[in-house]
C-alpha cells in the first residue's frame, strides 16, 4: 500500500502544482493499533510556488480528497502549519511524531521539529487531550469502558471538521 500512497501523492503534486514537504500516517495505523477495517489516514504538508504566496489573492490553505480505495488523504499548506505551530496546536506535533513517513523533503521533519520546540505549550496540549477525553465520555461508553481508539478517532474527526 505504501507504493500506492506514494504514487497518489505524486499525482496530487502534479495536479495541484504543489511540492509535498512531508507526508505521514495520522490515524490508527500511525498510532500503531489499526483495526482490520482501518483505512490509511495520510496527512501531508505542502508548499505552493512562490508567486502564490506573493499574490494578493488568497490560495486555499488545505487540500481535501474524498476517501477512495481505503485512502483518506488531505494536506495543509506550510503557511497554515506554521500558524498552527505558533498557537501550539497539537496536530502538527502529532504528525511529526508519526512512525510511518511516506515522503520527506530534505530534512524537513527534523527542521520543523526543532522549530516546534520553541512553540510547544504544555497547557494547550493537555487541554486538547482533556477535551477529547471528556467528549468521549459524553458520547457514551461500551459496558462502562471506552476504547482508546475512540479518543484518537474523536481527535482526528475534530480536526478534519475544524481544519485546525
Amino acid at each position: 500500500m505504501k507504493t500506492e500512497i506514494i504514487r497518489k501523492l505524486g499525482e496530487i503534486e502534479c495536479a495541484h502544482n504543489i511540492k509535498i514537504l512531508f507526508a505521514c500516517e495520522s490515524g490508527s495505523r500511525g498510532w500503531q493499533f489499526p483495526s482490520p477495517d482501518s483505512d490509511y489516514d495520510v496527512r501531508f504538508i505542502y508548499k505552493r510556488p512562490l508567486d502564490d504566496y506573493l499574490s494578493v489573492s488568497d490560495s486555499p490553505d488545505h487540500l481535501d480528497f474524498p476517501i477512495n480505495n481505503e485512502l483518506d488523504i488531505n494536506g495543509w499548506d506550510i503557511r497554515k502549519v506554521l500558524k498552527l505551530i505558533r498557537k501550539s496546536n497539537t496536530t502538527p506535533f502529532e504528525w511529526l511524531q508519526s512512525p510511518i513517513i511516506y515522503m520527506e523533503h530534505d530534512h524537513f521533519k527534523e527542521d520543523l521539529w526543532k522549530l516546534c520546540q520553541q512553540y510547544f505549550y504544555r497547557k494547550t496540549n493537555v487541554n486538547h487531550y482533556l477535551g477529547i477525553a471528556l467528549g468521549a465520555l459524553e458520547t457514551g461508553t461500551n459496558a462502562g469502558e471506552i476504547k482508546i481508539k475512540s479518543f484518537f478517532m474523536c481527535s482526528d474527526h475534530y480536526f478534519q471538521q475544524n481544519g485546525a
